[in-house]
Order: structure tokens, then sequence, then C-alpha cells
């Protein structure tokens, strides 16, 4: 390991240098958060999926063996559950949205943070959710897409082309900074392997420059989160001193003392006030602060009228939910809401729930449609199948089932996993080919 890490690292934690270096060597932190779109804690603990702990941060975020490999279960993909490493989950428990806030994710791929956000907004309020990575990106829309959310806006952009588009209208943003990842050592590799004080100083002036964008888009009165997975105070106490001492209208406010420790005191930064997370203390490595914007612009986005809709679409949609939603056509694409807004130029890689395709005047619905957690309710045509028809499902292979011939949800316990197209006597395979099991 890095030498000049190691005496960093001696330098902060002085008496409990020791108690890191034995807690390299323990077993990983691996964690599981109920997602609660879908299901909720009691079933998770009667699933008999896997072996669990409770923890301090959530009564719906548990510890679970390092061993236990759920990726692949049925469950997974229907999107009850996200595999989490618990102390990552600190900085939307700090957050803590609520049913009807309009919140931003700013760095938000691979999309563990901005699920937890979804959840805790119960399909009410707005969740933007923004990864500058295209590739990135993707993954951040599938993962959204697994866990049924329904209310987002998925962005591909820069935070100086975004932020100014949002000036003034998030009651919540979460900077989840791209950092050096000290904290990820013992899960990637790559974090020590690229480890270097340049490297360090590099990601604190991109981290400054993003804040600078994120300090825009909040309302007056409204919250920000800072989080990190790295040690380094330059990262870390050094850029909330950089927010405080920058923006006179941002005050640091206290977290919460449910997990980790006090930071440290940096210039305006009151380490009382914010937590970090070391090995030690029964997670990985991150640092979270919680601030608030005493004053500013107040604003309401700008809303999307929506134009003529196909009538394949209004024919499906009659025929498969009992549900009030707005519908707009991109292209040929169908998309339901609650409420489509006007993000000007930027990137907008899906605005609501992503319902189908007409293709020659029919109608081809979407994954998204079936694994929606807010139209859950309202399908009128799900066929229920066993846990080994689930499998087979899931590995592309036609069920031979009786049911109402079109398309129809196919679930499991109550629980969508996605759509087939039946004959009356056969169901054909709908689940793309990039979700199946080899």
């Amino acid at each position: 390991m890095n030498e000049m890490y190691l005496e960093r690292m001696k330098d902060m934690l002085k008496d409990e240098y020791e108690a890191y270096l034995k807690a390299l060597d323990d077993p990983m932190h691996k964690g599981l958060r109920v997602n609660t779109l879908k299901w909720d804690a009691e079933s998770f603990k009667n699933s008999g999926l896997c072996e669990y702990k409770s923890t301090s941060m959530s009564d719906v975020i548990f510890e679970i063996p390092e061993d236990v490999k759920l990726g692949k279960t049925v469950e997974h993909h229907q999107g009850l559950f996200y595999l989490q490493e618990v102390s990552a989950c600190s900085a939307v428990e700090v957050l803590d949205p609520q049913p009807g806030d309009y919140v931003l994710d700013l760095c938000a791929a691979p999309g563990g943070k901005t699920t937890q956000i979804a959840m805790k907004l119960a399909n009410q309020g707005l969740l933007i959710t923004n990864e500058i990575d295209s590739q990135r990106a993707q993954i951040l829309l599938s993962n959204c897409e697994r866990c049924g959310v329904s209310n987002a806006i998925i962005t591909n952009a820069s935070p100086d082309v975004l932020c100014p588009v949002l000036e003034g209208t998030m009651d919540k943003v979460l900077v989840d900074a791209p950092c050096s990842g000290e904290g990820m050592i013992r899960k990637h590799s790559a974090a020590m392997d690229e480890w270097s004080v340049a490297n360090i100083k590099a990601c604190a002036a991109r981290q400054k420059r993003i804040v600078d964008q994120a300090v825009k888009v909040l309302k007056a009165g409204g919250i920000m989160v800072y989080s990190t997975c790295t040690y380094a105070m330059e990262e870390n106490e050094e850029v909330i001193d950089y927010i405080l001492s920058t923006y006179p209208e941002m005050e640091l406010l206290d977290t919460t003392d449910r997990f980790g420790r006090p930071g440290f005191d940096y210039g305006l930064c009151e380490g009382s006030k914010v937590r970090r997370i070391f090995l030690m203390d029964g997670g990985e490595g991150h640092f979270v602060a919680r601030l608030r914007k005493k004053e500013g612009l107040s604003k309401e986005l700008k809303k999307l009228r929506t134009g003529n809709v196909h009538p394949s679409v209004t024919q499906f949609l009659k025929e498969q939910i009992d549900c009030s939603l707005s519908v707009m056509m991109l292209k040929e694409k169908a998309y339901l809401a609650q409420q489509f807004y006007d993000l000007g130029k930027v990137k907008v890689l899906r605005q609501g729930i992503c319902a189908g395709e007409v293709i020659k005047d029919r109608f081809e619905p979407h994954q998204h449609f079936y694994s929606s957690a807010l139209l859950r309710p309202s399908f009128k045509k799900i066929t229920s199948c066993s846990h080994d028809e689930m499998i087979k499902y899931m590995q592309g292979e036609v069920l031979m089932k009786s049911c109402p011939k079109g398309f129809t949800g196919l679930s499991y316990k109550g629980h969508l996993l996605g759509f087939g197209k039946s004959d009356g006597n056969m169901i054909k395979n709908k689940l793309p080919k990039g979700l199946r099991q080899r």
C-alpha cells in the first residue's frame, strides 16, 4: 500500500491508526436496502433470502454477509431491494427527502442514492437525477427502471449546463461528489493504484466547481448535503470551509449522530457538525455535511404542455391500467408523468415513465411501464407466475401458460418482473435481452 497514503492516515488518526490498519483486513461491510416503493422490511426479513443484521442507519437498511450473492435472484430483478453498502446510505438519510420535495441528485450514477431518494419521495414531488458521463448515465437509468422510479427526470449533463436551468427551484440537492475514493480501497483496488496528493488536489478543485453550481439550484431555505467516499481533508472539511467562506447565504447545520463520528475543525467548518465514517466505525469510508441556504431566489420549474397522443397508445393504456397520468409523445415514444417539465437544451434521457413505442401504427410497451412503482396498483392485466416460471422467464424462455390474449404483466408473489405477449396458451418473452440471465 502507498506509504505516503499511510503516513497521511497515521497523522489523521493518531492513536487509532493501528485500529485502522487492523480493520483493513476485516470482511467488507456489505449492505442491502429494502426498496420501499415496492417492498417493506418485514417482507424482506420473512423472505429467507439471506441472514441479516439490523443497523442504526434505518429500519430498512441491513448488513448482510460478505459472501451472499443476491444479484441474480428474482427479487433483485423485481427491484425489491438495492445492494448498497450501509455507510453509503448515510448521505440520503441526512438529506431526509420528504414526499412532495423537489430534489436534485447532481452526481448520481450508478443510482444507489438516487433510488434511495426516490423511495423517500414515495412517488410524490420530483427527482432530477444527473450523471455527466454518458455510459454511467445509462447504468443510472437502468437502476432507476428496475427499482420502479417513476417521478424522475434523468439527465446527462455537466453541472454548469444543468444547474443554471434549475436556479432557485430545488428544495434539496445532493452532491455526492466524485472523489479520490480513499474510503473504497478495500472494494476497488484502483482507488489505491490511482492515489496521489496531486489527484486529491485535482478532485478538490473539481468538487469546488461542482458546489459552485449546486448552490444555485436551491430555493431559499433549501438543503444541500455534500458527501464523499474519501478521508482527505482537502476534499471534505476544506470544501465545506470553501462553501461557507464563498457563499455567506449558506450555513452549516448539524448532522445526525446515529452513525460515524464528528469530523475535524477547519476554517469555518465546525467538525462537530459534520460526520465521518471510518472502517473502525462499522462502515467503509464516508464524509457527510448538511447545509442550508438562508436566502435566495425561489422559482418554479417551467412546465411542458402535452400534445396529441397516437390512438394506439390511448387504446393500450385503456386496456392495461386504471390510472390518470399525462401522456407525452417524443417522436414515436410515449411517456407518462404527473407533470412534464421544460429543461431547455439539457440532455434528458428520460422523463417520467417510458410506456413504449409506436411501431407501424401498433404499440409496443416498454419494460419501464411494467416495473413502475407508481403504476403498480392500477394494472388490469397481470399473470401470476411460480418461482420456476420466473427463472425460465429471466433466461428468455417462452412460458407455456394460459391467460387472456395480448400483453400481460408477469408477477411473482404480487410483484411484477416484466411482461410478455400471450396468444391464449403461450406467453412470448418480452424481457429485454440485456436483462436476461446467461
